[in-house]
């Protein structure tokens, strides 16, 4: 299992219904795809240096079982499908609560921006390598030619 974060569920996240509200979900998922990128040696400041960033096209989340205050919980990050380049992504995280129940899948797709011109980029070479060596998923998909239009 490739954890990129763990910790307790905090007041701050709970909503009326006294379970982990929608938004945190979210901001839980990007810090695990952010320590993901951490780890291969993709970090903020080197993809900054290029004036290079992630941007998001599309999240989606799927609610399996409630999360409560204190658990503790469990996400990881693998990318489940992208172009040959890594230049379009998508990354599938599994939010496990500490009794091992998977109790949400959230789904980002994804690419990369240059922050200057305001488009779509392709990393560095250097970095694109990198970011091939993510963890994927056991049903990984590399885009072909034919399928690059699927993958928002």
């Amino acid at each position: 299992m490739n954890v990129f974060y763990e910790g307790q569920v905090l007041w701050s996240q709970i909503d009326a219904n006294q379970h982990m509200r929608h938004s945190a979900y979210a901001d839980l998922g990007a810090q695990a795809r952010l320590n993901m990128l951490e780890s291969l040696g993709l970090k903020p400041t080197n993809l900054f240096g290029f004036k290079i960033g992630p941007v998001l096209f599309k999240e989606e989340l799927s609610y399996l079982r409630e999360i409560a205050l204190g658990d503790h919980i469990k996400i990881t990050a693998e990318v489940s499908r992208s172009r040959p380049d890594g230049s379009r992504w998508k990354i599938r995280h599994e939010v496990f609560r500490g009794d091992g129940i998977k109790a949400a899948i959230i789904t980002a797709h994804g690419a990369w921006i240059d922050m200057e011109k305001r488009k779509l980029a392709v990393l560095p070479a250097a970095l694109s390598s990198l970011f091939m060596k993510a963890p994927r998923t056991e049903d990984y998909v590399e885009e072909t030619k034919s399928s690059v239009t699927s993958i928002k």
